[in-house]
Order: C-alpha cells, then structure tokens, then sequence
C-alpha cells in the first residue's frame, strides 16, 4: 500500500479504509492529517476490464470533455461537479504494482449518494443521465467499448441460443414454455440493433449502469455530478433510459417469485422521464423519443434471456441464492416485459 500511495504522491502514512459496497472494484477512503483532502483508491477489477490503459483513456477523454461544458455554462467549482483523477508517478491515471491496477480520485466531500428510488430522485436520476448525456452528445471520436457487447440484444440472444443447443444440464425440457415465448419477441426485442444498422437511431456516449446510486447529491439533494465511469461506451439511448427503468419502474424486486407482484411503478417511470427530457430533450432525434417506452421494455427483456441462458449453463455466471433462482428472475423479467410491452 506504501508502494501505491508513493505512485501518487500521497503520503505513505495515509490511513485506508474500505468505502461503499461496488459489486465490481475494490475502493477505499484515503486520509492524512498531512493533507486537507480526502482520496478514493480503486483497485480495477481486470476480470471485468481487461484493457485498463483503453477503459482509463474513456474516462479521461470523457471527464475532459464535460469539464470544458462545465466551464462554457460558467460552472463554478468545477472539482465538486466532475470526476478528478490523480496522475502516478509515470504520468498515467492509473498505477500496476506488478499484480494489480490502481487508481486514485479526489474525494468530493460534502456529498452523498441515494439508494432508495421515489419519484423524487427518480426526477433527479433522469435529469443526471440526462445531462451526462447532453455534455457528451458531440464527443468525436466516441469512447471505446469497454465491455464487448454488453447492451447488444443480438449478442444476448446468440448466447440463449448457444445455451439451449447444448442444455449441459438438462434444463430445457423445464424451460420450453418459457424459451417459446422469449423466442416469439425477437424481432420486436432486437429493434434498436436494426434501426441503428440504418442509421436511424444516432449511436451516443452512454453512460451503461444508470442507477440512483450513481449520482453524487450535496447535503441539500441536489445533483454534483455522475460517478461509476468505467461502462462509459457508445449505446443507444435506450441503455441508459431503459437500463434505470428496469430496476426503478418495477413495482417488485427482480427475482420475485410471485409474478401477480410485478408491475409497472408509473409515478416513477413518469418522473424519470420528465427529468431525462427536460435535460436530454436538447439533442433527442425523433425516433429517439418516439422509442423511449420500448427502452424499459428492451431491458426487462434483455435481463430475461441473460438469466435464462445463465440458467441453462448451469448458473455460471450470476450468483444465486437457491437452485432455482436464475429461472426465477428470469420468469420474473420476462412478466415485467410483457408488462412494459402491453403499455406501449
């Protein structure tokens, strides 16, 4: 930690300490009565991101670019409104200690995030993502993919096909009824891919995991910035409409198992999309807005066939809680898309 901490010019009597629950890298909280700021260290999970110098140049490029609309909008104090990262000592953002990647940012003090989902901060998420989108819609080049595939329907289906063909479990017979329906919705589900093959849905800068607790608030609720950059990546604007809905415009958890449970949260679903079109509406096409419903409906779908095929693989990649579980989340997923289907 020492070797770490000297990378960064900070001083190696620092005390660290774990910070958040992040499913995917490891972060902590770096203080020193050496200095008046607060860090956060991030060790990158290369499991997930194995191109670090490509997912760090993201980052750069992005925080770079709203920094310079921050400061066109005479933004002031500009650190509590954008990401800061350190450079180590070789003049990177990012620092390999022979076995792991290491990053550090200024902590933003004064802020809070928000994990419970109300109308209220459902307006506040839209308008964020929103925003974040809007700062970034004339970025040239695009970022890179960071994460091969990851909001592409077509690539989820082939996965749920390669599943089915080899039923290395047995499950299929179980299931039938389930991969039938799923299968019926293909041409409805993969939509977006063939819109933007046409070039009739603009490819964006997307930010990939749109959840309340991805925005950072001031003591007095209102947005500082967005945070979490690492899925930064050119989408469509329905992966980070439909992404958000997924979770936050169901009236039930994800894995419920009671289907009658699952509905759509209209007072929710309505007041993200306000905010989001009160911030992003500057640069919307048409079809974009005309599309918006079919984003939590995309989503809720595209969560069915990835737990679906999970399931069938033998849970190999979702962790579980039951034996059944990854079938019921599926189930579940699919009784919310059918829900969003019927409302558009």
């Amino acid at each position: 930690m020492k070797q770490i901490l000297k990378a960064f010019n900070l001083p190696i009597d620092s005390k660290v300490k774990p910070l958040g629950n992040g499913l995917i890298n490891s972060t902590y909280i770096v203080s020193s009565n050496n200095i008046n700021k607060q860090y956060v260290l991030q060790n990158i999970n290369t499991n997930v991101f194995p191109d670090v110098d490509a997912l760090q140049n993201n980052i750069e490029r992005v925080t770079a670019h709203i920094r310079t609309k921050l400061q066109e909008r005479g933004t002031t104090d500009i650190d509590r409104h954008c990401l800061k990262f350190l450079i180590d000592n070789n003049g990177k953002t990012y620092y390999h200690d022979g076995k792991k990647f290491w990053r550090v940012m200024e902590y933003i003090t004064d802020s809070v995030t928000v994990e419970v989902v109300t109308p209220e901060s459902a307006n506040a998420a839209g308008r964020a993502f929103g925003d974040f989108q809007s700062m970034l819609a004339d970025m040239d080049p695009l970022p890179v993919e960071t994460i091969k595939n990851f909001h592409n329907m077509e690539f989820r289906l082939k996965q749920l096909n390669d599943a089915i063909v080899a039923n290395r479990l047995g499950r299929l017979d179980k299931v039938k009824d389930l991969v039938n329906e799923i299968q019926q919705d293909r041409e409805l589900a993969t939509t977006a891919e063939r819109l933007q093959r046409q070039g009739l849905l603009p490819t964006r800068v997307c930010h990939c995991d749109t959840k309340v607790s991805n925005i950072l608030f001031d003591n007095d609720g209102n947005v500082l910035c967005v945070i979490d950059l690492d899925t930064v990546m050119p989408g469509n604007i329905l992966s980070d409409y439909g992404d958000f809905l997924r979770t936050a415009g169901n009236t039930a958890p994800e894995d419920e198992p009671d289907l009658s449970k699952i509905n759509l949260n209209t007072p929710v679903i309505e007041a993200f999309t306000k905010g989001y079109l009160e911030s992003a509406g500057c640069f919307l096409t048409d079809t974009e807005r005309q599309l918006l419903p079919h984003g939590q409906y995309r989503f809720a779908y595209m969560q069915a066939v990835r737990f679906l095929a999970d399931y069938l693989n033998g849970d190999t990649y979702f962790k579980i809680q039951y034996p059944e579980h990854n079938l019921v989340r599926a189930r579940a997923q699919w009784q919310l898309a059918i829900k969003c289907k019927a409302a558009f």
